[in-house]
């Protein structure tokens, strides 16, 4: 920074010099140059047609923090920290070896997600669940059988808590298919496929590291109309006059009728009815009659009388076809 200061000198010969007109201190006037603009790499394609997963990372991070504090014993903080679109060759690439990789389904979404976790991340935790204090290894190395048995039981606890978050947007069953250590082993889609690259942090006293969920774009896209933020928007304005119209419902009167029974007379018969004739019906008291609503089949019932008062006892839904459920 010092040899970045001018001298008092300096600043006298340039001060002559502008005075003479040695030096143009107009700026030339051009076309400006254009910067490049990726925009696979920007937040705003995220929150625009991904905002709905933003509820997903809140509700993660808050189920993976109790599963993981009661899993461990021991009170551990997880936060989402960020989330960006990127290649999926820059995203493998970004990982180191080894790194512990878990490759699960979403049912019914195509393809495989791939959820990430830091090694010295995975060392520390695998250390509290048998006990220790977490402290961070000095030296990363590969995975023992053991470690890796007690990997697949933390990504099974992770993965469970990630498929309750999406119960939001849309009810996933969530199955592990692999788990590997190095990144070339690793493939999901093309290397220039995006990625939607999620990142939470967890922390414990003695560590802490990040967890990373990788979500393709092909995965995605089918169901993009409900993750983008006017479909949210039409969902809650949707929900909301439903609540009201509800409402209103349960204050409009209706004609409920209870039907005694049915029988067919001709116009001649009709006619010739007499004062005191009687209308044999076809049902009886040990049989069932219909109830309508506006005219609406919609229960069968029996009647009865209940303290003098002629009643009816609901027995059975009818469907709104009028068919037995």
């Amino acid at each position: 920074m010092p040899d970045q200061i001018l001298t008092q000198e300096e600043i006298d010969a340039l001060l002559s010099a502008m005075d003479r007109g040695d030096v143009d201190i107009e700026q030339e006037k051009g076309e400006p140059e254009a910067t490049p603009y990726n925009l696979t790499s920007q937040n705003t394609m995220l929150r625009e047609q991904f905002s709905a997963l933003e509820e997903v990372y809140d509700k993660f991070a808050a189920l993976l923090n109790g599963a993981l504090s009661s899993l461990l014993q021991r009170s551990i903080e997880v936060e989402f920290v960020s989330n960006e679109m990127v290649k999926y060759q820059e995203c493998i690439h970004a990982f180191a070896t080894p790194t512990s990789f878990i490759l699960f389904s979403m049912e019914p979404l195509i393809g495989s997600a791939l959820l990430a976790i830091e090694p010295g991340l995975v060392f520390s935790l695998i250390d509290c669940m048998f006990g220790g204090q977490g402290k961070p290894l000095t030296r990363m190395r590969d995975f023992t059988q053991l470690e890796q048995r007690m990997i697949h039981k933390l990504a099974l606890e992770m993965l469970g808590q990630f498929q309750k978050a999406w119960q939001i947007i849309l009810p996933v069953r969530i199955s592990v298919k692999k788990i590997e250590s190095k990144p070339e082993y690793v493939h999901l889609v093309s290397p220039n496929d995006l990625m939607v690259v999620i990142v939470f942090a967890v922390k414990g006293k003695e560590f802490s590291g990040n967890v990373h969920v990788c979500l393709s774009y092909l995965m995605l896209e089918p169901i993009k109309e409900k993750l983008s933020s006017k479909y949210q928007r039409e969902k809650d304005i949707e929900n909301t006059w439903s609540q009201q119209l509800q409402r209103l419902l349960r204050d409009t009167p209706v004609n409920l009728i209870a039907e005694l029974g049915r029988t067919r007379q001709t116009i001649g018969e009709i006619l010739n009815l007499q004062r005191d004739d009687v209308l044999l019906l076809p049902t009886g008291p040990e049989d069932s009659i219909v109830i309508s609503v506006d005219h609406v089949p919609k229960y069968l019932a029996y009647p009865g009388v209940i303290k003098g008062s002629r009643a009816v006892e609901i027995s059975e839904l009818l469907v709104s076809n009028g068919g037995s459920a």
